[in-house]
Order: C-alpha cells, then structure tokens, then sequence
C-alpha cells in the first residue's frame, strides 16, 4: 500500500495547493527493509503504508489544517497543507488498510499498525511492564509518576517517544536536479482517486411566483380551506398580498385549524379572547405588595419593559413616547410570561411579537398567533442554548457540503463555528432585513416548505453570496464578525430565497448525500428492521474516523446500501 502526494500537472495552477492522495495495493512478494521514501519531484514523494510509523494532525496554528507523517525509518515527511478540506476523508480512507490509534497523550497523534498486527493482541501482563520488581514501584511512582508511568509503557513500543521525538533526521526535498521521474507501474499500480466531501450537481436556477392575492376561492361554501397544502405552497413561493395576511397568518400559526368553518372559527375565537384575559388578570391583579416578593415577575416586568422601549421604534405603529402599540406590545409580552411560565420571557422575543402585532391589529390575536409562532422556535429561548448550538452545527454540515472551502477558510479563522450566525437563527433574521421583508420572509418559512430548517439553507445562501469577501482575504475573527454584522438590511430577500431553494434542490439532487446532512434537510428515510445494514453515516470526529477501521471489511456493502437508502428518497411536494 502506497501513500503518493504530488502535483498532478506541473503546468496546472488552481490557486492553492492540491489536496489529494492516492492509495493502492502493493504486490504481495515486495518485501523490503524499511525502504527510504521515493521522491517523484521537488515537492511530491510516495510512501508504502506498511513503513508509516506515525501521522500528527495540526492544531490550526499555521492557519491551515495539515497532517505530518513520519515513516519508521525515522524520516519525517514534509506536512501535507489542506487548503480546501480533506485530512478526514484522507484518514477515512487510509484506516482501511491500515490500523491509526490515538496516542494516549496527545490526541492529535495517531501511531500506524497493520491490520494483522499481533502487537496489538497482546495483554499487559504479557509485557511484563514493571518488571524491574515491585518492592520500590510504589516510591519511584510518587517520586516521579511521569518517568516511571512512561517507563514502563515504553516497553510495549517506542512509538510514543520516537513521534514526540522525531529524530534528528529531517527530510529534504531533492531539488530537480535529483529528479527520477514517475514512478514505474510496477511500484505503484491501480491508483485510487481519495475525493474531498460530497459531489454536488450545478446549483439549478429558481424563480419566484406572484404573491397570493385571492382567498374567498380557496374555501369551500362553508369557509372550510379546501387545499390547504396549495396554499402553503403559494405562500412558499411567492408570499402573500398585505390586505390577506391578517387572515391567512391565523391559520399559518395554528390559530385556526385549516379545516376549521367560519362558524367554528368564531367559536374559536370568542373561546380565546376569554382565555387571554383571564391570564391577562392574572399579572394585573397583583399588588406592588406582592410583586416586591415575587423577585421572578419582577424581573420578567423589568426586562420587557426595558425591550419594549427600543423595538421597532421606526415604525410608526410603535413611534413615540405614548403610542398604545407600545402598550399592547407590553400587555401581550407579560400574558405570555403567563401562558408559559417555565419559559417566561426572554430577550428578543418582542422582536418576534412586533410585526404580528403590526399585521393583526388586534390584542388578542397576535397573541395566539405569537404562541403558535413560539411553538416553531421556543427552544431557541431555552437556557441550555443546546437548540442554538445544534443549528449551528447543521448550519456547518450544510456549508461543508455546499461550499467546503469557505468554511474551511472560516474555520482556519477560528469562525469555524459560525457563532456570527447566532442572531440570524434566534429571531429569524429579524435584524437583517427590513420590517416589510420580514413579513414576506416569516410567511415563507411558517409554511416549513421544503423542510421544517429552510431558515438555515437561508444563512447558508447568504454566507455563499459572501464567499468573494472572505476568500483571499486578510479577514479574522473580528473583520469577519464586523462584516456580517454590517451586512444588516443590505440584503436582498429574493436573491437570498432563490439562492436558499437552490441549496435545497442542489442538495436533495445528490444520490450519495451524507445521512446528517439528509437529516438536516428532511430526506433522510430510516432504513427497514429488514435492512441487514443502516445507510454509512458522515463521521464528524477524528476518534470516530479511526474507531472504524475494525469494520473496514464491511464499508462496500455499507455503502451500497447508502446509495439505494438515497435512491429512495421521496422528490419534494412543493411545485
């Protein structure tokens, strides 16, 4: 087995450095004593996989991922740079021939073993560890735990101490001079191509529709909706006609059931106009008394009363000093903290409140509709923040596979996390775009078409459409923060929709789709208990990479399994 990294065409020059390898297999009556590494040019060598000693991964202080190999004649290999991506589709593809153990004091070292190796089946006891007699082991480990420990492990291998230690004998690169040419045939035959991330099909061109502007059409003689999913697709694609919004919202937030007719409507109504004032008293009613030991509802009063004087104070249904929207806003924030005690109120939730109270006109309503609203996105309001930050982990699943270098750019600038996205997530851009975008922008994504995180193919679209200021760049944590901040209201909604659709079809076109990222975008479908394998999961994880390796002789079949799983995903409902 050969490990080869070279340029593939001297005369080619992408823009970074090339990031691909090859693997083969080596015929079996080749058997020689540690052979020196090849060099088949200035800046390229071949290694057969039986001599790699050990490999270390980078901590990203060069501001690039790279991997160093070291082979067991002692040579330790230039480090291989990954501009774009690549060191764990690398790894996973080398643990199939061969064995990678974590170091147990560095774990970003990995010590190679063949997959025969008899080593690795021996017991301590058999390596008689401490043999030197165990009388004073007790005083030499107080006296020195790290020397004795090490000691004593240093009989099982000299790996730990001569990858911590590389010798004094560094690689140098022949200069072309030295060159011997390509190697033969015979040395490296059937060479396979290792591919960084999932291969996307073009991004298909998306356009969008008119807004809905009929209603009464779509109701039956009774006022029942007659398609409801018809009319979320509308919405979907083109949004809805201002003077409609009022009604069709009631039924996008679960106010009203969609089979609902207008007479149960009213019943409905009435029902929730006397619930809300029932906990509407409730707050009211309590004394200054009693509020001075109710430290929780006055904190609650406190925090609302300081957001409500600084939201969306632009807009004229807020404007002023002694604007009732004002009131209402407040009233209906401090319900709430009612309705839901266990949450109560948090920041930013007055940002969602406004623009239903803006569209509704009515007390009453927004508030149901703000309890529907709530329900799609309370668990971003959580303390635990643990919704936050899985978004923000599939947000960095959809990127890698969309575009794996911008967020490998990101990454080598410690934004890897995408922790600049927090606000777009938590309030559904409500900061990004104007007070009437928003409007356009929430009917949209209430319709949860194509999938229930269409919202995150939208901040995937906009760090896409962003990829020219950062690629290249001279950007940091800080730049890269300042610029996305600066992006607020210089977007333009439509270019971002098109473009967050695009994703999706792009994605849901791929048939090798990795299972998270299917996941993510609602097209993974479960395999049957008749299944004799689940479809191959994309590994997030250096030490789950590695884990694998004793399953390497079940990964084709795994695999096949993962392209009929995606063969059958269902295409999507929306036109």
């Amino acid at each position: 087995m050969f490990f080869i990294y070279g340029v593939e065409d001297t005369n080619f020059d992408p823009g970074y450095e090339p990031d691909w390898a090859v693997i083969s297999t080596v015929k079996r009556d080749q058997v020689r004593e540690h052979p020196p590494v090849k060099e088949t040019s200035q800046w390229s060598f071949s290694l057969p996989l039986s001599e790699l000693y050990s490999l270390r991964r980078s901590r990203f202080s060069l501001g690039r991922n790279f991997l160093v190999f070291t082979s067991r004649g002692g040579h330790p290999l230039p480090p291989l740079h990954f501009h774009r991506g690549g060191t764990r589709e690398l790894l996973r593809a080398m643990q199939r021939y061969i064995i990678l153990a974590p170091s147990p004091v560095d774990g970003r070292l990995f010590l190679a073993y063949p997959h025969d190796s008899g080593a690795l089946s021996q017991s301590f006891d058999e390596l008689h560890l401490f043999d030197d007699g165990s009388s004073d082991l007790v005083s030499r480990f107080i006296q020195d735990p790290y020397a004795t420990t090490f000691g004593g492990f240093s009989k099982v291998t000299n790996f730990f101490r001569g990858a911590l230690r590389p010798p004094d004998s560094p690689f140098h690169p022949r200069g072309p001079q030295d060159h011997h040419g390509p190697p033969t045939a015979d040395d490296e035959p059937g060479f396979e191509l290792i591919t960084c991330g999932v291969e996307l099909g073009p991004k298909p061109d998306v356009t969008r529709g008119q807004p809905l502007d009929k209603w009464e059409e779509f109701l039956d003689p009774e006022g029942r909706v007659k398609d409801p999913q018809q009319i979320k697709e509308l919405v979907f694609r083109g949004g809805i006609t201002p003077s409609l919004r009022k009604d069709v919202w009631k039924f996008l937030l679960g106010f009203y059931p969609w089979n609902s007719t207008v007479k149960e409507r009213e019943d409905i109504l009435r029902m929730k106009t006397d619930e809300y004032f029932r906990m509407k008293v409730q707050w009211k009613s309590v004394s200054e008394e009693q509020e001075m030991r109710n430290s929780l509802l006055r904190g609650y009063r406190s925090l609302i009363e300081r957001d409500v004087s600084r939201t969306d104070r632009h807009n004229t249904f807020f404007s002023g000093n002694d604007n009732p929207g004002l009131t209402l806003l407040n009233d209906v924030l401090m319900t709430y903290c009612m309705f839901n005690f266990d949450l109560g109120y948090v920041q930013g939730m007055s940002d969602l409140l406004a623009p239903l109270l803006f569209v509704t006109q009515n007390e009453v309503e927004s508030f149901w509709c703000l309890t529907g609203f709530m329900e799609m996105v309370h668990q971003n309001f959580e303390e635990s923040q643990e919704a936050m930050k899985q978004q923000l982990l599939q947000l960095s699943l959809l990127m890698k596979a969309l575009d794996p270098e911008l967020l490998d750019y990101l990454d080598t600038q410690d934004s890897g996390s995408l922790c600049f996205c927090f606000r777009w997530l938590l309030i559904w851009f409500k900061r990004e775009f104007s007070f009437e975008d928003i409007l356009s922008l929430w009917e949209v994504l209430w319709t949860r078409l194509p999938c229930e995180n269409f919202h995150l193919l939208m901040a995937a679209s906009i760090l896409e459409s962003q990829r020219g200021e950062f690629i290249g760049s001279d950007h940091d944590f800080n730049t890269i923060l300042k610029h996305i901040n600066e992006l607020t209201m210089k977007l333009d909604l439509q270019t971002v929709l098109r473009g967050a659709e695009a994703n999706y079809l792009q994605l849901a076109c791929c048939k090798e789709l990795p299972v998270k990222v299917q996941e993510v975008i609602g097209l993974y479908v479960p395999p049957s208990p008749d299944d004799e394998t689940s479809p191959e999961s994309e590994s997030h994880e250096t030490q789950q990479l590695l884990s694998q390796s004793q399953a390497a002789a079940t990964e084709t079949s795994q695999s096949s399994n993962s392209t009929a799983a995606a063969a059958a995903r269902p295409r999507p409902t929306y036109p």
